[in-house]
């Protein structure tokens, strides 16, 4: 079965800039827009300084893209859309073929 990738999701990866008092800045920059099928998983209520969060999990089936391409997710960047954004927290191929990836992903949403 073939996925409807119907979600224009952008993906970003985290870099870090010098703040110039030997300290740095974290800022993420896009890398360009991916389409996918995303699917509600599991959530759950986590407890965090000052308060609690909602964390959703969430599978994404994508196109696939080759290994050490700048297209190809990897655990530790993340994708956007609009102003929701999901963690990537693990990457691997969907179909034997191949032509997929299937991303885990989990969204963190302050109440």
């Amino acid at each position: 079965m073939t996925p409807r990738l119907n979600r224009k999701l952008v993906l970003e990866a985290e870099e870090r800039l010098a703040d110039g008092a030997g300290g740095y800045t974290t800022v993420w920059t896009a890398l360009g827009t991916l389409w996918a099928s995303l699917e509600a998983r599991t959530g759950r209520e986590a407890a965090v300084a000052g308060g609690s969060v909602s964390r959703a999990g969430y599978r994404a089936i994508l196109r696939a893209a080759p290994e050490g391409s700048p297209s190809r997710p990897k655990p530790g960047q993340r994708l956007r859309e609009g102003s929701r954004l999901y963690a990537i927290l693990s990457v691997a191929e969907w179909d034997t073929d191949a032509r997929h990836l299937l991303c885990q992903l989990e969204e963190e949403i302050a109440p």
